[in-house]
C-alpha cells in the first residue's frame, strides 16, 4: 500500500488514496467475520449432528418394524394416532399463554425437604405385591416373577445430566444395583420420565426380557438389548411371557424423544396371573378407552394410574386427580395406587396437589387408594396405607 502511494503524482491522488484505504481496510474486516460467522454456523452444524447422533436419543423404528407400525389402523399421515382427537391445547388456549404458564415459578412445586423413603422388601412372596419407587417407577412381584415398569433411577428426565426436571425426592439410597434380578422391564412408552436410557443400560445384564409398545424396541435395539429379548405390542394385543399374560391396550397420550412425534406407540397393560389382574396405566389423558377396557376384562384387583403432572393448558395427555379417581372406576377397579408423582416436577401444580386431590375424590365415591411412602412394599389385597405423610415432611425428616 506504502509502495503504491509513493507512485502518486497529484495531490488529488493522494487524498483519493486517504478516501479509500480506509473503505479498503472496513471491506477486509467485513469479509474476516463473514468468514468467522460462516466457520461458527458451520461448528454448530457440526454439534448439533453430533448431539442428534447421541444414543441416549435411541433410533426411529424402520424396516419391518414400521412397516409393521403403518399396518395399524391408527397410522395416519405419517404418524400414529390416539383413538379420540388429541390436540397439543385446547383452541381457546393460545401459544402464548402456555408459554406464559410455562415461566411462571411456583416454590411449592418442590417439597420443602427431601421426602420419607423406606427399605424396600424384594423378598420373594407367594401373594402379590408392589413397590413404588416415585414417580411411574414401580416393581411388581406376581407369580414368583419381578416384573419392573418404567425404572427411571437417573437424576433427571431429560437427555443431558445437565438440564429438565431434577429427582426432588431424596431417593438416592433406592439403588438399581439393590433390585432382585428382573424377569420382565415393562417400558409403556418412550418419553424421557418412563424410559431411561442409563437405568436400561444398567439394568439390561439383569433382565431376562423386555416388554414394551410398538416401536419403542428400536430404541432398546440401539443400545444394544438383544432383539430375541425384545418383545413388543400392539393395542389389544396379548402375550405370555414366563406364564404371565399382558394385553397391551389404548392410552391417550403421544411418544418422541427428538424432534419427531407419534412414530412410536403409546400402551397402558393389563397383567394376569392365575388369580390377579393388575391394570398398568403409562401416561394417558382420561378418555372412553378406559370404560371399553373395563367392560372387556370385567374387574381389576388393581388399578395403577398417573396422577400428576397436569394443567388445564394441556388437559388431554394427562389426568386431573379427580380423572384419575374416575377411571379407576370405570375400570372396574377395586382399588387405586396413583403414580406419576413425587420425584419429579414436569407441571406447575403444587407437589403434593395429585394425592391430596386423588385422596379426597376417592373418599368422596368411597374407593380404596393406596398411598405407600417411596420405597414401601405394599400387597394387593392388604388393607392400603393412608398415612399422608406429604402433610408431615418435618416429623418424617427427623
Amino acid at each position: 500500500m506504502i509502495r503504491k502511494i509513493s507512485r502518486l503524482k497529484s495531490p488529488i491522488d493522494y487524498i483519493r488514496s486517504f478516501i479509500v484505504i480506509p473503505f479498503e481496510i472496513v471491506r477486509a474486516i467485513k469479509n474476516l467475520f463473514m468468514i468467522i460467522d460462516f466457520v461458527v454456523f458451520l461448528l454448530i452444524c457440526f454439534l448439533l449432528f453430533l448431539i442428534w447422533r447421541l444414543p441416549v436419543f435411541g433410533s426411529l423404528p424402520r424396516g419391518k418394524r414400521l412397516e409393521l407400525i403403518k399396518s395399524k389402523f391408527y397410522y395416519k399421515d405419517g404418524s400414529l394416532k390416539n383413538l379420540s382427537d388429541t390436540p397439543v391445547k385446547p383452541e381457546n388456549v393460545s401459544y402464548f399463554q402456555l408459554l406464559s404458564a410455562l415461566l411462571k415459578k411456583n416454590p411449592l412445586r418442590r417439597p420443602p425437604a427431601p421426602l420419607p423413603v423406606l427399605k424396600p422388601d424384594f423378598t420373594s412372596s407367594s401373594q402379590t405385591r408392589i413397590t413404588w419407587f416415585g414417580h411411574s417407577s414401580y416393581l411388581l412381584q406376581i407369580s414368583g416373577l419381578n416384573v419392573l415398569v418404567d425404572p427411571v433411577f437417573s437424576p433427571r428426565t431429560s437427555p443431558f445430566s445437565f438440564i429438565g426436571s431434577l429427582n426432588y425426592a431424596g431417593t438416592e439410597q433406592l439403588r438399581l444395583e439393590d433390585l432382585p434380578d428382573i424377569d420382565i422391564l415393562l417400558i409403556t412408552h418412550d418419553h424421557y420420565d418412563h424410559l431411561d436410557y442409563q437405568s436400561v443400560l444398567k439394568l439390561s445384564g439383569k433382565t431376562k426380557y423386555f416388554l414394551t409398545s410398538l416401536g419403542v424396541g428400536a430404541h432398546l435395539q440401539h443400545w444394544g438389548i438383544p432383539e430375541s429379548k425384545i418383545t413388543e405390542m400392539a393395542w389389544y394385543e396379548t402375550t405370555t411371557l414366563s406364564g404371565l399374560q399382558f394385553t397391551a391396550c389404548p392410552a391417550r397420550h403421544f411418544t418422541g424423544r427428538l424432534f419427531k412425534r407419534n412414530q412410536t406407540l403409546w400402551c397402558s397393560f393389563v397383567v394376569q396371573s392365575s388369580d390377579k389382574r393388575i391394570f398398568l396405566g403409562g401416561d394417558s389423558g382420561y378418555d372412553t378407552h378406559f370404560k371399553e377396557i373395563g367392560e372387556r376384562f370385567g374387574s381389576f384387583d388393581l388399578a395403577i394410574l398417573e396422577c400428576g403432572q397436569y394443567n388445564v393448558y394441556w388437559p388431554f395427555i394427562h389426568m386431573f386427580p379427580e380423572q384419575t379417581v374416575q377411571a379407576a372406576i370405570d375400570l372396574n377397579a377395586k382399588a387405586l395406587l396413583p403414580v406419576h408423582w413425587s420425584k419429579f416436577s414436569l407441571a406447575l401444580h403444587d407437589w403434593n396437589d395429585p394425592v391430596i386431590r386423588a385422596v379426597k375424590a376417592a373418599a368422596d365415591v368411597q374407593l380404596p387408594i393406596a398411598t405407600p411412602h417411596l420405597g414401601e412394599t405394599i400387597t394387593i389385597g392388604d388393607p392400603y396405607p393412608v398415612k399422608q405423610w406429604w402433610l408431615n415432611l418435618s416429623v418424617a425428616k427427623q
